[in-house]
């Protein structure tokens, strides 16, 4: 039986219309992640969100530099155990999301710009509205509820919020290593996908891998005269459109030698499951605005891009960009390539596969380099466990209807490193919808999702505060800013 939070859930219905200014307030920030002429806007927006955080209620507040871009840290922790020496009398929940956003190009398709925010009918437009601002947002939210009403929380909370999450997060892991037994959790929940639909809610139990490479093919020490070299040299263009061509088959499966090796094939009762709970092929292309789809053969549109594999194309460069013609041979080309990968692949041999394959593929009249950019491995959660269970509870509260399981096509790095450095168990409770345009021009955040998913995280945390059956961990340590190893 979930306890009634009545009074956090008044205060969150009452302060709606601020929720949204402070969002559009965070949704501002040109916090995009791979573009280092950004670096000083994502140290502002961590210091905003830092302030935000100690606004609401939370203590121990840090601002962690990393390498690259900081993690922002907070914690509500009230336990018997800080006087006692004993460990924490209620469960902790590690909450994560992140900060930095995608890049917003191409500009032009915007119809508002991407950093000032606009609301139009019940949606909020701008890069990260949706992924992650506004669904980290959701969870601050409730925090802010229960503290502004209770002074404390059901449970304890751990908020991380991390500015390298849309570049793979590539110093989280240690952050979470050096960091270990002060953020040792019961749970994690993440708020970073899409349900169903806006009175359909989902929760995702798998998420597939990553392997971001990039290839660089280079051919003449400098651009040659098209007029007088063209025909007698191999373009860098050319020799990269014949490399990308090879690497998917007629069939359109990855041709590259041993990629499937490892797959995991799904039960006939999964995919009858996924076929239920998943959209139609018509309503994916619907989603992508496309007439006509593609991809590999005996799998429905949903199952391509959650149980199966697939290799993309992010981005292509060389040449002559500017207006008109230019008769030239371009010196180098490049193309970025994303692998999603699904259980039991690992971004590691993937990569190995593909360098072997290259070599073999490659043209003796040019040469070629790979560059990791990213890697993140597949997960599969249990869906019994009791964070999810948990989850189940407070969507049917918050939505008025029972959530389904899915699979979600994307990648959330931190899943498989808070499942292995903290050996936490990880719920996605997402609240952005299929057609919300993450990662392209548009993105946006539907509004009464953001306040039905507040609600639901208030009762997410009831329901974990009221649960007898856990299984893990009690934090023994409290964690404060001044502890956290930087």
């Amino acid at each position: 039986m979930i306890s009634n939070p009545s009074s956090a859930l008044e205060y969150c219905r009452k302060h709606r219309r601020r929720f949204l200014t402070e969002l559009i307030e965070f949704v501002r920030f040109p916090t995009v992640s791979a573009q280092p002429r950004h670096a000083e806007d994502i140290k502002s927006c961590a210091a905003w969100l830092a302030d935000h955080l100690r606004h609401i209620g939370l203590e121990n507040v840090a601002i962690v530099p990393t390498p690259r871009h900081p993690i922002v840290y907070g914690a509500s922790i009230r336990s018997s155990g800080r006087s006692s020496g004993l460990p924490s009398d209620r469960p902790t929940v590690l909450v994560y999301g992140h900060y930095d956003v995608q890049p917003p190009e191409p500009l032009r398709e915007w119809r508002s710009p991407p950093f000032d925010p606009e609301v139009r009918s019940d949606d909020l437009f701008g890069r990260g509205a949706s992924d992650d601002k506004g669904q980290l947002f959701v969870q601050l939210k409730a925090i802010e509820s229960y503290l502004q009403t209770n002074n404390e929380l059901p449970v304890n909370v751990q908020v991380v919020a991390d500015g390298e999450e849309e570049i793979g997060s590539p110093n989280l892991q240690s952050f979470l290593e050096r960091n270990a037994s002060k953020l040792a959790s019961d749970g994690a929940v993440i708020s970073d996908m899409s349900i169903r639909g806006p009175c359909q809610p989902a929760i995702t139990y798998a998420t597939r891998g990553q392997l971001s490479l990039e290839l660089t093919v280079r051919g003449p020490q400098q651009d040659l005269h098209s007029g007088s070299f063209g025909g007698a040299i191999h373009n860098p263009l050319q020799a990269l459109a014949e490399i990308l061509a090879r690497l998917h088959d007629t069939d359109r499966r990855v041709a590259i030698p041993g990629f499937y090796d490892r797959v995991r094939m799904p039960s006939s009762a999964e995919r009858l499951r996924l076929a239920r709970a998943g959209p139609s092929d018509s309503q994916v292309l619907h989603n992508a605005r496309e007439e006509f789809g593609w991809g590999e053969a005996g799998y429905s549109a949903f199952e391509r891009i959650t149980l199966r594999p697939a290799l993309t194309i992010n981005g292509l460069a060389g040449g002559y960009q500017g207006p008109g013609n230019k008769g030239v041979i371009p010196s180098v080309a490049n193309a970025k390539l994303s692998f999603r990968l699904v259980p039991d692949q690992n971004p590691a041999e993937i990569e190995r596969l593909f360098r072997r394959q290259l070599a073999r593929i490659v043209p003796p009249t040019v040469r070629a380099d790979v560059r990791t950019l990213s890697a993140a491995k597949p997960v599969v959660m249990n869906p019994q466990n009791d964070f999810i269970r948990a989850a189940a509870l407070a969507y049917r509260k918050g939505f008025g209807a029972d959530p389904v399981l899915i699979r979600s096509g994307g990648t959330i790095p931190v899943i498989s490193t808070i499942r292995e450095v903290l050996r936490a168990p990880v719920v996605l409770m997402g609240f952005g919808l299929p057609d919300d345009h993450m990662h392209a021009p548009n993105e946006k955040f539907h509004l009464p999702n953001f306040f039905r998913g507040i609600e639901t995280a208030i009762w997410f945390l009831a329901a974990v505060a009221a649960s007898s059956r856990w299984h893990g961990r009690r934090q023994e340590n409290e964690a404060t800013a001044s502890a956290l190893a930087v």
